[in-house]
């Protein structure tokens, strides 16, 4: 997947958060601001030297569990299309919390190249409550809309808890990607920000390797550029949010800067 959707072996995909949409509790009342600021870090992002982009409605908190309301998908499309329209580059779709029927919308009326998908098999235990995965849904629904859009579905997602307490099992990789045709799989820490566990990242990667079905493992949180190397030695990609921004604040613009110190560190 990843040559053929980011040209390289082991992509460095940055994170577009939007800010609160029109709807939301947070919104500032000025949706050209929202869009501005969308195509400004997109294109920072590229001129830093990331293989993808992925747009998300990270400012809408608190979020719908599973199915946003019209508006957000009309306004994700119109965000998505501007940031898909400024840059050159792969660009991936995620609408929080866990809505993979809007998101996929989204990608294939946009052009988009992705979509991230928190919890795609199996039930999750997070603050808008139990979330269940609706891979079976998801993925017909590509094939009735004849999209190619690639599906990254989390393992263990952040923000959650297995339903039922039960620790983590590496057999979640098989069923995500066998049982719900994941393309790829995110493994990310305990929350936005927070470093991965090394010796449940290599066990998804053992786990994705015995498989073989070609589907790439991508660390999803906490990646800086002191950790990039060593974690892509590992994993075969890496989303990275919040150590790109200005002064590492997740809500701040990207910075450029740390954009190219971070590439430069993972050995692009």
């Amino acid at each position: 997947m990843n040559t053929d959707v980011f040209g390289v072996d082991t992509p460095v995909v940055g994170m577009v958060h939007l800010a609160p949409l029109p709807g939301s509790p947070r919104f500032a009342g000025d949706r050209q601001t929202i869009h501005d600021r969308a195509v400004a870090d997109a294109e920072t992002l590229e001129a830093g030297g990331v293989d993808g982009l992925v747009v998300e409605n990270f400012g809408d908190a608190p979020f719908y569990p599973d199915d946003v309301p019209k508006h957000v998908v009309a306004e994700m499309t119109t965000a998505v299309s501007s940031v898909v329209d400024a840059v050159d580059l792969p660009v991936g779709v995620n609408v929080l919390r866990n809505d993979a029927d809007a998101a996929l919308s989204v990608a294939a009326a946009t052009g988009a190249a992705f979509v991230r998908v928190n919890v795609h098999t199996g039930a999750r235990v997070t603050d808008q409550g139990v979330v269940e995965g609706q891979a079976h849904e998801t993925i017909r629904l590509r094939e009735r809309l004849g999209s190619d859009v690639r599906v990254l579905a989390d393992v263990d997602v952040k923000h959650s808890a297995p339903l039922g307490g039960d620790g983590f099992d590496p057999e979640i990789v098989a069923e995500t990607v066998e049982r719900g045709l994941a393309d790829g799989v995110i493994v990310s820490g305990a929350g936005t920000g927070h470093a991965v566990d090394t010796d449940r990242l290599a066990a998804v990667v053992t786990r994705s390797a015995e498989l073989d079905v070609g589907a790439p493992v991508f660390v999803g949180s906490g990646v800086t550029k002191e950790t990039v190397g060593e974690l892509l030695t590992v994993a075969d990609g890496a989303i990275v949010g919040t150590a790109l921004k200005r002064g590492g604040r997740t809500t701040n613009a990207v910075d450029e800067q740390r954009v190219k110190e971070l590439v430069a560190a993972a050995g692009r």
